[in-house]
């Protein structure tokens, strides 16, 4: 039997959500956790790698088990054995040929950018912090260059192991809240550090340093020495994952919103 979870975590003190030897991982607690419920090792298989500091509120997984037990059993059993920064949404009976990764058809991040000359202690964690002021019109108009299909290779990292850099945006906005902006992408999927990239990239749009154009010519380009810096990795939130066999699924006890982040700067 298949079961697909739905997890929230707050990422800053992970190492990532992939397990490695002397490192604490979003993985490898998880596992853990519900080896303990299930009776015997289990290995998950998660719809996104996330990197160090990032954070989600609708990862998805999935794992397989010979043990039959209610999906109640399964969520606080699992909550039970896990930290306060990590949490399993809900559990449920995965579809036919159900795969957390290979089934996805779109993933969804948000990204918040703290924009103030002064910085905020409480925010040091869950969004980054830009000094300068930022205008959100060009801003949004950069990334209006981005939606469609492209070679995203201006904003995937060195180290990015997929083996094409074309993926397919379909989604993409930025709006300012008071002093924080939202920056919203989705894609059918991500080359590793592409909304980082993405959003260091719009940045330098927003302070007056380049203008719209220069965008189009970085995408074209495909040169990551051409776009900007990689935004830090604590503004970022992976917060939905689309399935078109799995369509209904019950909300994260956070809403996906972040309402509480936009709280703290009323």
């Amino acid at each position: 039997m298949r079961l697909v979870l739905g997890i929230e975590y707050d990422g800053a003190a992970f190492s990532g959500w992939q397990s490695q030897v002397g490192t604490r991982t979003v993985q490898g607690t998880l596992e853990q956790a519900v080896s303990e419920v299930a009776d015997h090792p289990v290995s998950l298989v998660c719809a996104g790698r996330t990197d160090a500091g990032v954070h989600a509120a609708g990862q998805v997984a999935h794992f397989d088990t010979g043990q039959q037990r209610p999906q109640r059993a399964w969520t606080l059993g699992v909550n039970s054995n896990l930290p306060g920064d990590v949490n399993v949404a809900w559990v449920r009976p995965a579809p036919s040929g159900f795969h957390a990764r290979f089934s996805a058809r779109a993933r969804s991040y948000r990204f918040w950018i703290f924009n103030s000359p002064l910085r905020s202690a409480l925010l040091r964690q869950r969004a980054w912090w830009v000094r300068r002021p930022l205008d959100v019109v060009p801003m949004q108009q950069a990334a209006a260059c981005l939606l469609g299909e492209h070679d995203f290779s201006a904003f995937r990292a060195a180290e990015c192991q997929a083996k094409t850099a074309v993926r397919t945006v379909s989604a993409i906005s930025v709006a300012r809240e008071g002093s924080l902006l939202r920056v919203d992408i989705t894609a059918n999927a991500f080359l590793h550090h592409m909304v980082r990239n993405v959003v260091g990239t719009l940045v330098v749009v927003g302070r007056g340093d380049a203008d719209v154009a220069w965008v189009e010519r970085v995408l074209r380009g495909a040169d990551r020495q051409d776009a900007g810096a990689t935004a830090a990795a604590c503004g970022l939130y992976l917060r939905r994952v689309d399935y078109p066999d799995f369509p209904q699924r019950p909300a994260s006890p956070a809403d996906s919103s972040l309402l509480p982040l936009r709280s703290l700067t009323d």
